[in-house]
C-alpha cells in the first residue's frame, strides 16, 4: 500500500471516528437542553419522589439523565485518546476498521461513567429521602454543600488525582501500558480508560448536586474545566488552582450555614 493511499484511508477513518465522536455529544447535549431531563419537563412525574418512594420508571428516568449527563460532559476530553487508539489500531491492525475497534473502546468508556450514573443516582436517592435535594436537584443544606466543596477541592491536591489525571490524560503512556487487540481489547481499553477519568473526576462530578443536577451553566462549566484540565500542559496548575479555589469557596459557604 502506498503512503499516500495509507494517508487517504487514515483521513477517512479518522473523518468516521470524529463524526460518530461529535454525534454523540451533540446529541447529549441535545437531550439536555431541550429540558427531556429536567424538572420542568418531567415535572408530574419526579415531583413525588419527594413525597414517597421512586417508581422503577422514576429511577430508570434519572439513570438515563445521568447517564446522557456524563457522556455529553466526558467523551469531549477523552476524544485525543479515542482518535490517538484509531491511529494506533489503523497501524496495528490494518485487517479491522479503526472506527468499529473505536466505536468499542468509546462503548467501554461510556460504560463506565454510565456505572457511575448509577452511583449518583443511589446517592441522589438517598438525599432525597433526607429531604436534603431541592426540587431542582440541588442540595438545600448549606453545611453539606459547603463540606462537599472543600472535599472536591482537597481531592484536586491528592495523589490519587494526580496519577488518574496523568493517565487519563496521557494517550501515548495509556496505550504503550495498555494495549490490547481486537474488539474485545478495545473495550476493555475503554473500560480500563473510563476507570482512570472516574477516579480523576467523580469529586468534580459530586459538585453537580452543588450547583443543580440540571443546571445547564453549572454543567456546562464543569464540563470545560475537565476538558481543559486533561487537554493542556499547565492543566495540573490550573486544577490545583481550582482545588484552592473550591476550598476556599466551600470554607466560606461553610461558615455561612453554621
Amino acid at each position: 500500500m502506498t503512503t499516500s493511499m495509507a494517508e487517504k484511508i487514515w483521513r477517512h477513518d479518522r473523518a468516521l471516528v470524529v463524526a460518530g465522536l461529535l454525534s454523540v455529544v451533540a446529541l447529549s447535549w441535545a437531550y439536555l437542553w431541550s429540558g427531556a431531563g429536567t424538572m420542568e419537563a418531567m415535572g408530574d412525574m419526579l415531583m413525588p419522589m419527594r413525597t414517597g418512594p421512586w417508581t422503577l420508571s422514576q429511577a430508570i428516568v434519572m439513570l438515563v439523565m445521568w447517564a446522557v449527563m456524563m457522556a455529553a460532559m466526558m467523551l469531549p476530553g477523552a476524544a485525543p485518546m479515542i482518535l490517538f487508539y484509531a491511529m494506533i489500531a489503523r497501524r496495528r491492525a490494518a485487517a479491522h476498521q479503526p472506527a468499529s475497534l473505536s466505536a468499542m473502546f468509546a462503548t467501554g468508556y461510556v460504560a463506565v461513567w454510565a456505572a457511575f450514573s448509577v452511583a449518583a443516582v443511589a446517592l441522589q436517592f438517598g438525599l432525597d429521602k433526607a429531604a436534603l435535594m431541592s426540587p431542582m436537584m440541588e442540595l438545600t443544606s448549606i453545611v453539606l454543600a459547603g463540606a462537599v466543596m472543600i472535599a472536591a477541592g482537597l481531592y484536586q491536591w491528592s495523589p490519587l488525582k494526580r496519577a488518574c489525571l496523568r493517565r487519563c490524560g496521557s494517550p501515548l503512556d495509556f496505550v504503550l501500558t495498555h494495549w490490547r487487540d481486537g474488539a474485545g481489547g478495545a473495550f476493555v481499553m475503554g473500560i480500563e480508560h473510563g476507570a482512570y477519568c472516574v477516579g480523576c473526576c467523580w469529586m468534580l462530578m459530586l459538585l453537580l448536586f452543588v450547583g443543580g443536577v440540571m443546571n445547564l451553566a453549572w454543567i456546562a462549566g464543569l464540563a470545560l474545566f475537565v476538558l481543559v484540565e486533561k487537554l493542556f500542559p499547565a492543566g495540573h496548575w490550573m486544577d490545583r488552582g481550582a482545588g484552592l479555589v473550591l476550598m476556599g469557596w466551600g470554607l466560606v459557604t461553610l461558615m455561612m450555614g453554621l
